[in-house]
């Protein structure tokens, strides 16, 4: 053992063991004038040298999750993001674009701009691709990439508002799933879309009540401005389909209603084919971080089609089930008959519920992504 180093026993699971100590010897000091240090990580000779590295992977790609996710919104804007991503694909077989807002309009994503709208930073969409699964169709990962929500027009109250810098949770877990998949050369192909904006009451912002059309040209009523986030995906998953993918799985901080009914236990999932959740389950009973599936049943995908003035509404006219009527908004915009929709919003922060990690924004559930991504590998 060297000076300043923690040799860690793995007590019969090297890459668990690596996992926790990745996990637990990180704390976000992005912008702190003095920082912490903390100890070398080390393996006693005994511990399987392949799962403990593998377990640094998944711990580390966790640990960019929450560095994302921590980082204040004057700092990560939809651009930062963008050169965030850069960095860490750099060196990896990882093809990364970054489409500007003219490329929105030519694609018809009415739907994803008119968040952007209040904002004075750009909105951009983030498209990066793995190929190392042979012929196989690709698997595509859309993340949720609003780097700040104050509600817009439909303004949320301020307390507790700076914890919005974390809507983005999404974008920073299908990014970190990226970077552990690439870096660990998993035999498959993947795809990740990001559509990045603020969401921001400026003397431009989407007014409730206006009408805007999505890239499948289904229009829909805007009459809340803080149900964004189903926004911007609905022109992602339209997109998603062109790439004729054989799974798509979007990840977002969506709705307070899925905090209420899951607390931070697990993430609530949707899922139109029983297989796919029995597979993500099995991921999540093995990384410790739960999935529950919620119904995507067809009374909830009615719910939003209640509007006087479009196709569908951003919200559901009646209360009750807020991250089901969400789910079936989405259902909307994607064709692929293996589609899951995870709502991680309950998810976002740790208050100390994991043990193993210190408090705040927590990542989740990259581990269990990139461990159900490995499932489908050729």
């Amino acid at each position: 053992m060297k000076a300043g180093e923690v040799n860690i026993e793995d007590f019969g699971d090297s890459e668990a063991a690596g996992e926790g100590a990745a996990l637990a010897n990180w704390v976000y000091q992005q912008f702190k004038k003095e920082k912490k240090t903390f100890p070398a990580i080390g393996q006693v000779e005994e511990v399987d040298s392949v799962g403990w590295e593998n377990g640094l992977v998944l711990g580390n790609s966790q640990n960019l999750a929450r560095q994302l996710m921590e980082a204040p919104a004057n700092f990560l804007t939809p651009t930062q993001f963008c050169l965030e991503a850069e960095r860490e694909m750099a060196g990896l077989p990882v093809e990364l674009v970054v489409r500007e807002e003219e490329w929105a309009k030519e694609m018809g994503m009415g739907s994803f701009l008119s968040v952007s709208r209040g904002s004075i930073e750009p909105a951009k969409f983030l498209e990066m691709k793995y190929s190392a699964g042979g012929d196989s169709k690709p698997v595509v990962l859309v993340g949720k990439g609003v780097t700040f929500d104050t509600g817009g027009i439909s303004i949320k109250p301020s307390g507790k508002m700076d914890a919005m810098r974390a809507d983005m949770g999404g974008a920073a877990t299908v990014t970190a799933t990226m970077k552990a998949v690439a870096s660990m050369g998993m035999k498959v192909n993947l795809v990740v879309l990001v559509p990045l904006t603020e969401n921001m009451p400026g003397g431009a912002a989407t007014k409730p009540g206006d009408v805007v059309t999505a890239m499948n040209g289904v229009t829909i009523q805007v009459d809340n401005t803080d149900a964004e986030g189903r926004l911007i995906l609905a022109d992602a998953l339209c997109y998603a389909d062109t790439l004729e993918p054989r799974l798509v799985m979007d990840v977002a901080t969506l709705t307070g209603a899925m905090s209420v009914a899951l607390g931070t236990a697990a993430t609530g999932v949707f899922s139109n084919k029983g297989e796919d959740f029995s597979l993500l389950a099995e991921c999540g009973t093995s990384t410790g971080d739960r999935v529950w599936r919620m119904p995507l049943w067809q009374t909830y995908k009615d719910k939003m089609k209640n509007s006087p003035l479009a196709d569908l509404n951003n919200i559901s006219l009646t209360p009750g089930g807020g991250s089901c009527t969400a789910a079936g908004f989405l259902a909307n915009f994607t064709t692929c008959p293996s589609w899951m929709h995870l709502d991680i919003a309950g998810v976002m922060e740790n208050g100390g519920e994991v043990k193993y990690m210190g408090k705040g924004m927590s990542g989740r559930p990259t581990r269990t992504m990139v461990k159900f991504v490995e499932k489908l590998a050729v």
